[in-house]
């Protein structure tokens, strides 16, 4: 079933930092521009027209048509940057809860289906295609697109990294670490595939070859998860907190790691909650998702947290490096929160 509410318009703007006092301002000079690139905290909402459609990720294709996950909706949505020509995809598996959406070298844009045990394809006139990973269960759940021009996805439960060509071909390959739980990957600047190892409290490296190098975290059940690549060229991720897939990890920070294994690990300020996503921003800094606030990090490990509007979230967000190296970005940085897709802008 396709819903389509083109030109719907139902966008909200609120001037949420400076409600709080705050001017958020960031010191990126694009070479582009030759400007200094700053947002003044103003947040954009979507509203979603189905209730409870569990938004999850984000993605930014070429031409800058979103995509994003419905993993309680079962569907995959597009939608234009300025809200209108939203569409919503529903796929052909009941259940199938899709979570990670990436763009692939083909154009396309790939996704995985946690539940449903699949690698799935749409394209940009919403044609789906799904391919069988052959692990079962393996509740599959990143996705990044490798130097190689293939997709990558790491298989939770089947404690694998996956790769599958745009033909739809899949080469599994495996973790030494037994139930090391790959929660998520990226794609790094040295061409390899890093990847966090939540029950192992790990970050593990994939080459094109398919070997596999690990890292251990300096503290035991730090529960790594979302990753990616930075603009300063070292590996990013969160540290997940609370309970969640049978553990109770004691994160709360956010981590770096060097292209040669030297892992520094930064705090975060609030102690509730758990960070969730993270991405580059358009200004080149690390940004990440928590309850109800969105956090900076600075190439130095300084973090700020930021609250958005209520309303639930966030979850997944990009400016459009999508766990690739930050080489597109755009001036908005989206994200989902609740039922809505919403974006903070900047200048």
């Amino acid at each position: 079933m396709t819903v389509s509410l083109a030109g719907s318009g139902r966008a909200f703007c609120r001037n949420w930092f400076i409600a709080l006092g705050i001017l958020l301002t960031v010191s990126y000079v694009s070479t582009s521009r030759g400007a200094m690139l700053e947002s003044d905290g103003k947040f954009t909402e979507f509203p979603l027209p189905n209730p409870n459609s569990g938004p999850t990720t984000v993605s930014i294709a070429r031409d800058g048509t979103l995509w994003f996950t419905e993993s309680s909706g079962n569907r995959i949505g597009r939608m234009n940057q300025d809200g209108s020509g939203l569409k919503e995809f529903e796929l052909p598996h009941a259940g199938s809860a899709p979570r990670i959406i990436t763009i692939g070298a083909d154009g396309h844009m790939w996704f995985s289906e946690h539940l449903g045990n699949r690698m799935g394809r749409i394209t940009s006139a919403g044609v789906i295609s799904e391919f069988e990973i052959p692990t079962p269960n393996s509740q599959p759940r990143a996705t990044a697109l490798a130097k190689d021009g293939n997709v990558y996805f790491g298989e939770f439960a089947g404690g694998k990294i996956g790769r599958i060509t745009p033909a739809g071909a899949i080469t599994e390959f495996q973790i030494p670490t037994p139930d090391s739980g790959p929660r998520a990957l990226a794609a790094g600047p040295d061409g390899n595939v890093w990847f966090s190892e939540f029950n192992a409290s790990k970050i593990g490296r994939l080459t094109p070859a398919g070997a596999i190098a690990e890292f251990e975290l300096p503290r035991p059940n730090s529960g790594p998860g979302d990753i990616t690549a930075g603009a300063d060229g070292a590996m990013w991720f969160v540290e997940l907190s609370g309970r969640m897939d049978g553990r109770q990890p004691d994160g709360n920070r956010v981590g770096k790691i060097t292209l040669d294994g030297k892992i520094t690990e930064y705090p975060i300020p609030s102690a509730s909650g758990s960070p969730i996503n993270i991405a580059v921003g358009p200004d080149r800094n690390i940004w990440f998702t928590k309850a109800g606030k969105l956090g900076r990090v600075t190439s130095d490990g300084r973090i700020t947290e930021f609250d958005i509007p209520p309303g639930g979230g966030p979850t997944g967000l990009s400016a459009g490096s999508d766990r690739c190296p930050p080489t597109r970005l755009i001036d908005k940085l989206w994200f989902t929160a609740g039922n809505r897709l919403v974006y903070l802008a900047f200048r």
